[in-house]
């Protein structure tokens, strides 16, 4: 055990400062290598896997970059409210790595979080596209109709909100060791920045695949950004396919960018 007292204000908010330089980096990792990715495959044949073919609006890196600090507090914050919760008790967070059963549970637990997660987003990107809901909570994120790598947290505050009480009510009902919960966050990141690249960077044929019709790319969560009514998935496009929310599309365009 820290043998401080998190729920001190002084120490809090010093985590909360540490939890928010971490995420920002993160996310400057991963977002930049894509920006990067993205830039170069313009100077190649791979441009043509440009999936929305419109140009970006003047500022929207930076625009998306300022909201995206306020999301990383957001995150931040929750992530050290999650460990004072730890400290006190009231979470399954568990530390010890010990039988062959602890190892075997650990990549069952990532993916059965990443299992609630997507269920938990679906849902609630849903909710969020209901018209008044939509206007005061996830606005913010469609402002950028061509999706970038920045887009990824380009959260309104209440969205960020919204998207953060994840970790804290998964530790809650989930045993899950801190390595476990790390991996699942850095998943999320690198997941929503391919999502938002706006370059298809899977081989032809992957959706099609008998497992990459499961899982989401550029060019299924674009058309979300320009159709809106359309594939809600973060990671998983398993409930878009069972509920019929999964753009018909989808298929053609990802034929159409990925051939040659």
């Amino acid at each position: 055990m820290i043998p401080y007292n998190l729920s001190d204000p002084r120490l809090f908010g010093i985590m909360v400062g540490v939890m928010f330089l971490m995420v920002v980096s993160r996310l400057l990792l991963v977002a930049g290598f894509f920006s990067l990715v993205y830039v170069v495959a313009s100077w190649t044949p791979l441009r043509k896997r440009r999936v929305n073919l419109r140009p970006y609006q003047r500022g929207q890196f930076w625009q998306e970059f300022g909201w995206s600090l306020v999301t990383a507090a957001i995150f931040a914050l929750a992530g050290a409210i999650a460990a004072v919760m730890w400290q006190r008790g009231w979470t399954a967070v568990y530390l010890e790595l010990n039988s062959p059963w602890d190892y075997m549970y650990f990549p069952v637990s990532i993916g059965l979080v990443l299992l609630l997660h997507e269920t938990y987003y679906y849902w609630l990107h849903r909710w969020m596209h209901q018209p008044k809901i939509y206007r005061r909570v996830h606005r913010v994120h469609h402002h950028s109709i061509v999706a970038s790598p920045w887009t990824a947290f380009s959260f309104h505050p209440w969205e960020a909100c919204l998207q953060a009480i994840f970790l804290p009510l998964i530790i809650v009902l989930v045993p899950l060791h801190p390595y476990a919960i790390v991996i699942q966050l850095s998943l999320m990141t690198l997941s929503s920045v391919i999502n938002h690249l706006n370059l298809e960077i899977y081989p032809r044929g992957f959706a099609e695949h008998w497992l990459g019709q499961w899982l989401i790319g550029a060019t299924h969560h674009s058309l979300h950004h320009s159709q809106f009514r359309c594939n809600y998935g973060l990671y998983f496009t398993f409930w878009d396919r069972w509920l019929g929310t999964e753009s018909r599309d989808y298929l053609p365009l990802f034929r159409d960018r990925t051939q040659g």
